[in-house]
């Protein structure tokens, strides 16, 4: 299948942590702002757990939900059952993965970037996945950002695009 270019958008402790009950166990503003940055406009693929874990529906952005309740339905979500499916409802060049962990790890195969948030934290969490190989992938770019005094730990912005 030709499919558009790819990119998972994560934000990952050290420990491999990227959510904790539902939510993310952090607060970085930089991170948000950059997340908001790199989706408007675009076509967003996540699980249905993410879905439900977001404020409200991100403006600006459509918001395919892959899920396996075909009855699911929520007010500014496009349910699809297949990554096929969430490819072809997407149409468009550019299509962004955001979560979760499942999500990830269907659409690792097929991604062409990975836009990395590394969290310098080993916080507690119940979905975890992998850093990614290297074997598989080239970092292009790094922005570090120190730890702060309101207690946020440092963080790395990465841009990884495929061997």
């Amino acid at each position: 299948m030709n499919h558009p270019e790819i990119t998972l958008i994560v934000a990952r402790a050290a420990n491999g942590v990227i959510g904790a009950d539902g939510k993310m166990p952090w607060h970085l503003p930089a991170d948000l702002r950059r997340f908001k940055q790199l989706t408007m406009g675009r076509p967003m693929i996540m699980g249905r757990k993410t879905f439900d874990s977001l404020p409200a529906v991100l403006e600006g952005r459509r918001h395919i939900v892959l899920t396996r309740d075909a009855d699911w339905q929520e007010e500014g979500a496009e349910p699809v059952a297949t990554i096929e499916e969430a490819l072809r409802r997407a149409n468009a060049p550019h299509v962004m993965v955001i979560g979760g962990a499942e999500i990830y790890r269907l659409f690792l195969p097929l991604a062409d970037r990975i836009e990395l948030t590394e969290v310098a934290s080993t916080p507690a969490g119940d979905a975890v996945i992998a850093a990614p190989d290297p074997a598989d992938w080239r970092e292009v770019a790094r922005e570090s950002h120190p730890a702060d005094d309101a207690g946020r730990p440092a963080y790395h912005f990465v841009t990884l695009v495929r061997r």
